[in-house]
């Protein structure tokens, strides 16, 4: 299972986007996406979820949210929260 990750915290608008969307095409059914980020990229959800892929996000305590996007149904994507 390859891990394509993007710490987005620090990236201006709308490279965030720009780069997931780059990401997800590039994915397998056995990859995953995992995303850092300030706030909860909620265009980037809506397109995923539109898509198919199966989605998990998650606040941590330092106000950090942690995006996790699979094409597999069968991931659990809460055991892949790096946290």
């Amino acid at each position: 299972m390859k891990k394509f990750f993007l710490d987005a915290r620090e990236l201006a608008h709308p490279e965030p986007l720009r780069i997931s969307l780059e990401y997800l095409k590039e994915m397998t059914e056995d990859d995953y996406f995992y995303m850092l980020n300030v706030r909860k990229p909620i265009p980037l959800l809506e397109l995923a979820k539109g898509k198919g892929y199966t989605l998990f996000s998650h606040e941590d305590k330092n106000k950090n949210w942690h995006i996790i996007i699979s094409k597999n149904p069968q991931h659990n994507l809460e055991e892949l929260l790096d946290v």
